[in-house]
């Protein structure tokens, strides 16, 4: 009997069906998400397991290496399933110490995008996330100039879809004046719940939500409280708390990022998690 589980796909747009659990390859890169990887033949059969458990949603961007990750994902997909969509990001820069630094002027947005196309092997992208805010927050600043020049490419035809990546609610109104938007990608787990309107929003529009960080950011107490609910349940906390984000919204798609095989297994397990009332209940007072 096979095991792999069976995964909920979530319809954006006619040419563009994810599955919800989906899967970040930025800890593909070496230390820092910087340089290669320790082990590039983990790294490549990670990338191929993900395909081999029926993800069709792959998360990335230039700026994971930099190039190190989309080359890795050339090597080991290309040439990629037809049911294959890679979701990129442009809008940062790394320094030669492995900083980063944003880089959001609209002629170098247009170069990061030909890169990504360059280093993956395509002639045109699935979608491209905007960056904009920090882990800490976001603002309100207009993006009509970053934005704009996407969506030029978008009518070029080198972007099928596009997305944002530390947004707020002003920014994708203001987004969605240029062109339509299909995803987003911000702050939101158990314990980081300040964009629920944002996450409500996304359903009723038929938006992807994709979280960041799905598991980070929990105090003691938190932890104490997710470990107890995963005990109940026969569970890891980690699928606990990956599950409940499924559960939370029916656009809600997660990428959790990890670099090794049996750690993928863990997290695509956490799409049969089904978590029953008074559990959800209880996990619910994490971030109240």
């Amino acid at each position: 009997m096979s095991t792999t589980p069976k995964l909920q796909t979530l319809t954006l747009a006619d040419d563009l069906n994810l599955t919800r659990m989906g899967y970040g390859a930025m800890q593909l890169a070496g230390p820092g998400v910087f340089g290669p990887p320790k082990d590039r033949d983990q790294a490549l059969a990670v990338l191929r397991t993900a395909v081999e458990l029926g993800i069709t949603h792959i998360d990335t961007s230039d700026f994971y290496g930099p190039a190190v990750v989309n080359e890795l994902i050339k090597e080991a997909l290309h040439p990629y399933p037809d049911d294959l969509h890679i979701v990129t990001k442009v809008g940062a820069r790394r320094t030669d110490d492995g900083g980063w630094v944003p880089s959001l002027e609209p002629g170098d947005l247009k170069e990061q995008v030909r890169e990504n196309l360059k280093h993956l092997g395509l002639e045109t992208l699935d979608v491209v996330n905007l960056r904009l805010g920090s882990v800490e927050g976001t603002t309100d600043e207009s993006i009509a100039a970053q934005f704009g020049a996407l969506a030029e490419l978008r009518e070029q035809g080198l972007i099928r879809h596009l997305g944002l990546s530390g947004a707020s609610d002003t920014q994708l109104t203001e987004a969605q004046t240029i062109a339509p938007v299909v995803t987003v990608q911000n702050l939101y787990n158990l314990a980081n719940r300040q964009d629920d309107a944002l996450v409500e929003r996304c359903a009723a529009e038929n938006i992807a939500f994709a979280p960041f960080f799905p598991l980070g950011g929990f105090s003691p107490l938190q932890s104490e409280t997710l470990t107890k609910v995963a005990i109940q349940l026969d569970a890891t906390p980690q699928s606990v708390a990956l599950a409940w984000l499924l559960q939370r919204s029916a656009t809600i798609v997660l990428i959790p990022g990890t670099s090794s095989v049996a750690h993928l297994r863990q997290n695509v397990a956490a799409a049969e998690l089904e978590l029953p009332a008074d559990a959800v209940a209880e996990l619910d007072t994490i971030g109240k």
